[in-house]
């Protein structure tokens, strides 16, 4: 009897502390001692014969990921270059339509240009996402001080963080994964609308042409049957 009670007072302590431990990752997120990670998305134009570049601000031992996609305009290519703080070049990518890049950073500002220099007539659309982690680690404290009284208790605070920092990655994870979903969308309807557009150009050529030789047959038959003999009178 004593048993069962001390389960189940330690699964209503259990489900009282998991909201606490939620509440306290949303309000403090350097004190719980999560590993942080940032991600953000953004969508442009990038004209014919430009070049944009983009900088990020970057941490010691921390990492930076980038995937990019090319949404619209002719080819769906773009080039792409990563440099370091140091004016190292990292990645460097002609023509391409994607890609993803994940590099260990040090302090200083990350450099990353999108390149349509070599098109003089399209303009591209670009969506690129960027993914921070381990971003602000000397900010953290340790998460054990706000949480006092639970020697008694045979349930580690530790296995509940785990799981909620398990819940969190995997929400991230699927937020980072719906994002790129509709990157994916928009790049396949602008095609759909690229080629539906194409197919009804052709189409009023095809039956323009129709027409033109349709009236020519019409007037080279009508010719053969013509009386072009002249009568004297």
């Amino acid at each position: 009897m004593e048993t069962e009670l001390r389960r189940c007072l330690l699964g209503s302590l259990s489900l009282l502390l998991l909201p606490l431990l939620l509440l306290l990752l949303t309000t403090m997120p350097g004190a719980l001692g999560f590993a942080t990670a940032l991600d953000s998305d953004f969508t442009f134009t990038l004209p014919a014969g430009r070049k944009e570049c983009f900088f990020q601000p970057m941490q010691r031992e921390a990492s930076l990921e980038i995937e990019y996609q090319v949404l619209d305009g002719a080819g769906l290519d773009v080039d792409f270059h990563l440099v370091s703080p140091k004016d190292e070049t990292l990645v460097f990518e002609q023509r391409k339509s994607d890609g993803v890049h994940t590099v260990e950073t040090e302090d200083g500002d990350y450099m990353f240009c999108f390149d349509n220099t070599f098109s003089t007539l399209s303009e591209k659309v670009i969506f690129f996402e960027l993914i921070l982690d381990n971003m602000g680690d000397d900010e953290q404290e340790d998460w054990k001080k706000y949480i006092t009284g639970t020697d008694l208790l045979d349930m580690k605070l530790e296995d509940i963080l785990e799981s909620v920092n398990s819940m969190k990655s995997r929400l991230s994870k699927s937020i980072q994964i719906q994002t790129l979903l509709k990157a994916f969308e928009a790049r396949d309807r602008n095609i759909q609308e690229s080629n539906f557009d194409r197919v009804n150009f052709w189409s009023m050529v095809n039956l323009a042409v129709m027409v033109v030789v349709s009236a020519v047959q019409v007037y080279m038959l009508k010719s053969l049957f013509e009386d072009k003999r002249k009568t004297r009178t």
